[in-house]
């Protein structure tokens, strides 16, 4: 990586952390610049216009919560075990992005649900990407036989996500101590009403 491009991802990781605390249209260019110790001109030289570094940030968002939530959970064998480990990830990711700030995720699906363009259209895709990453893995802990047939993996990943974004205004909004307590409470329940009453092994042998 040559320094142009390491000068990009620097800035881009910083607009991140900014980002998180004031929002995606809350981000300065000028209060970017200043914090950096470059020109708005060295900035732009780099990224053309505010929307274009947005869509940067966004993406490096994106290219994150793949490498610390999903992919060490992909890591694990298939079913129950593997939707353990997606949980447990996707919690500490968004508590400690709410320790810095607020999840980029969460708090962008506010500030951008009913403004069309082309962050949108990345939010929207990042958000169904995640949904569908949550419903496939639960689609295989119905074929290891850990969970009913009858079970919809699409409404399990609702769900999942419903109990992390309750955990998120628990934990920043209200200060709850327990909030990570009371969702890990929900996901178990969760889990055990998809549940076989016995895997399907012991009852093959019976």
């Amino acid at each position: 990586m040559n320094k142009g491009e390491q000068k990009r991802q620097d800035i881009i990781a910083h607009a991140l952390t900014l980002a998180s605390q004031v929002g995606l249209e809350g981000l300065s260019l000028g209060a970017l610049a200043t914090s950096m110790d470059i020109s708005k001109s060295g900035l732009f030289a780099h990224f053309k216009s505010k929307e274009a570094l947005q869509i940067a940030v966004l993406e490096l968002a994106c290219e994150r919560f793949a490498a610390e939530v999903i992919a060490p959970a992909l890591a694990q064998p298939r079913g129950e075990r593997r939707l353990n480990t997606l949980f447990d990830n996707y919690i500490g990711w968004v508590r400690d992005q709410s320790n810095q700030g607020s999840c980029i995720f969460m708090s962008l699906a506010h500030e951008f649900d009913d403004r069309p363009g082309e962050i949108r259209d990345l939010l929207v895709k990042s958000w169904r990407d995640w949904g569908g990453t949550i419903a496939r893995v639960a689609a295989t802990a119905i074929t290891e036989g850990e969970f009913r047939p009858d079970c919809d993996p699409a409404q399990f990943a609702f769900e999942m996500i419903g109990i992390a974004m309750v955990f998120e205004n628990a934990h920043k909004l209200l200060g709850e101590v327990q909030a990570e307590a009371r969702a890990r409470m929900a996901f178990k329940r969760l889990i055990r009403s998809y549940r076989l009453s016995e895997p399907r092994s012991q009852t093959a042998s019976h």
